[in-house]
């Protein structure tokens, strides 16, 4: 079987002088290989195509057959390594806690071991007959949480 780790020697010099960074490799059931690519300013389908070039080229079909893909990781794909995080800073997330919480609002910072998402939430202030709109912010340990993906407003 085809391992994640050959894929990712196979494609890291050429990610790192171009300027992208790998998310996510996979080998699944059957040689499916999954790979993921990212960057700062989003991934061209045509640099998809010169990885894949690359991956075929470097593996024997005769020896060990193979299913490719190769893609950004897309909207809805959590978070897998901290550039992601980066890029999405004053962007809108949701995040899912280990114990099952979901919050969602804007990543306006991040740390070596935590980030920082400000909720925006109606909240009902003693005195006050409405609720008034405010700014939770909610700080979260890498390890305290299961995912944390983009979300799209409308």
């Amino acid at each position: 079987m085809i391992s994640s780790t050959k894929i990712e020697e196979i494609i890291a010099a050429k990610i790192e002088s171009d300027g992208y960074y790998i998310v996510d490799v996979t080998v699944k059931p059957g040689n499916k290989i999954v790979v993921h690519v990212d960057s700062d300013s989003g991934v061209p389908v045509e640099y998809c195509v010169s990885l894949s070039r690359l991956i075929e080229s470097s593996l024997d079909r005769d020896v060990e057959d193979f299913e490719l893909e190769v893609s950004s990781p897309g909207i809805g794909y959590p978070f897998k390594v901290k550039q992601q995080y980066y890029k999405s800073i004053g962007k809108d997330v949701e995040v899912l806690t280990s114990t099952g919480l979901k919050i969602t609002g804007e990543l306006s910072s991040l740390s070596e071991s935590s980030f920082v998402v400000k909720e925006k939430k109606k909240v009902k202030i003693e005195g006050k007959k409405r609720k008034e709109l405010q700014i939770i912010e909610h700080t979260f340990n890498f390890s305290e949480v299961k995912a944390v993906k983009e979300v799209l407003k409308f």
